[in-house]
């Protein structure tokens, strides 16, 4: 699964990031995550991601991504806040099984 992790670019991106990664490997998934700001999204998001994250203090971004998201077909979702912290791997992980329907 190829995750497009919109964020600020802040060192916590970074450890939610490699929380979700640890979490995806434990249960097996294999995972692509990239980190981006929202300056990036709309030229890296037509590079064939499965779906795209937004993190929680961009919220206020969420509807122009998701508008990008839309345009190419894929899920956008906004990160949970309870889930962008070092522990929140399982979390996030559980909200992208959801989306993309995988048990």
């Amino acid at each position: 699964m190829k995750v497009l992790f919109v964020c600020s670019g802040g060192m916590s991106s970074a450890i939610v990031v490699n929380a979700l990664k640890k979490e995806a490997e434990k249960e097996g998934i294999e995972m692509e995550v990239q980190a981006i700001g929202t300056g990036e999204v709309a030229q890296e998001i037509k590079n064939g991601w499965d779906i795209c994250m937004v993190a929680p203090q961009i919220r206020h971004r969420f509807d122009s991504v998701k508008k990008e998201a839309d345009a190419v077909g894929i899920p956008c979702e906004a990160i949970p806040p309870q889930g962008y912290s070092p522990l929140g791997g399982p979390i996030v992980l559980k909200k992208l099984k959801e989306v993309m329907n995988i048990k």
